[in-house]
């Protein structure tokens, strides 16, 4: 698979203005309705999911933080602790430490932007940057595809990386996301989705949602948050989630997962009944509470998010992969294709 330069495609069924980029470029919002009239948009700013809405009795409650305007979604940014409200993280999802590593006997220095460590791609990851639609279906299974030329360079990781992400929206109410990329040098790679879920809807708080992993061992950090490199067993641990319990008030950790066709995950609301399951080909899921704006900016519809408005399932591989020799392979070698699928199923549970 050779990298193409993708031209933007034309077919897209009235996209909504979302606001303009610095360098005074428009940015749109993108509609995928299905036949139960569930609902996801998502903006070409970072690939981002800004809404899912989905039916529940008579209502659509949505289930995600977010913001109204492209605005609040740049000025996030300069918040004490960005949210990464939604948004598609690369070129490398979770901590790098010291932001350093090496690749065929040459060591790249990145950007330091968390503690004196890189956390998801930098100062200007892909979560910051304009995507180009690519393709988009309607009918049966709507879908939309994002697509973004990172350069050779791009916050120092070496290679032009070409990414499509896919969006779908099927008619068993899952959300898809298809991940594919190509890189022109070997490089390194882990993208994952940041939308923090909420299923009472975006106002309230997610400490009474009951919360399972199918982990057995969580990977031990230092007090930077960076891997150590050991796991730890969960029997008899605070977030063995194998037997489902309400969501913790904090928790910022990274589940090993075996590979399995069942949901490595799930999120339950017993006031609405409503159920979501995450399933992954991932090696790890990072579990993640909080949405803290810090009384600076407001959320959706006026709303104050605070430190447990919503929770994250990150699928992706293993914080500073890179710098561990034992943890799944992170290098993505120059012409071949990464892949990643992650679905977010939700049901009505009677």
């Amino acid at each position: 698979m050779e990298i193409k330069h993708k031209s933007h495609f034309q077919h897209t069924s009235n996209p909504k203005s979302f606001g303009f980029m610095s360098d005074g470029k428009e940015i749109f919002v993108f509609e995928l309705t299905n036949k139960n009239k569930m609902k996801v948009e998502i903006t070409n700013y970072g690939a981002t999911v800004t809404s899912i809405k989905v039916p529940v009795q008579e209502n659509l409650v949505d289930v995600v933080l977010g913001f109204d305007s492209l605005q609040l979604y740049l000025e996030s940014y300069s918040l004490p602790s960005a949210p990464y409200f939604g948004t598609t993280v690369g070129r490398y999802a979770g901590r790098i430490q010291n932001g350093t590593f090496t690749l065929n006997d040459k060591t790249y220095q990145l950007a330091k932007n968390n503690n004196g460590n890189s956390l998801h791609g930098g100062s200007n990851g892909f979560g910051r940057k304009e995507w180009t639609v690519t393709n988009q279906t309607s009918g049966e299974n709507p879908s939309i595809t994002f697509t973004l030329i990172s350069a050779d360079g791009d916050e120092n990781y070496p290679g032009e990386l070409q990414i499509d992400l896919t969006y779908i929206l099927t008619e068993e109410n899952e959300l898809k996301l298809e991940y594919k990329a190509v890189s022109t040098e070997d490089t390194i790679i882990n993208l994952t989705h940041h939308s923090y879920f909420n299923l009472d809807g975006h106002e309230g708080n997610v400490l009474d949602q009951k919360v399972f992993v199918d982990s057995e061992k969580i990977l031990e950090t230092d007090p930077k948050n960076i891997p150590t490199g050991k796991f730890i067993d969960l029997h008899h641990h605070k977030f063995d989630f194998r037997t489902p319990q309400n969501c913790p008030e904090s928790i910022d950790n990274s589940f090993a997962i075996a590979k399995t066709e069942k949901a490595v995950a799930t999120l339950f609301s017993p006031k609405n009944n409503l159920k979501m399951n995450v399933y992954t080909d991932q090696p790890s899921v990072h579990i993640y509470v909080g949405g803290n704006c810090f009384d600076v900016l407001k959320g959706k519809n006026d709303t104050v998010y605070h430190k447990t408005s919503g929770i994250c399932f990150e699928t992706q591989n293993f914080p500073d992969a890179p710098n561990q020799e034992h943890f799944p392979n992170v290098v993505l070698k120059k012409g071949e294709i990464y892949s990643q699928n992650t679905i977010y199923k939700f049901e009505n549970i009677s």
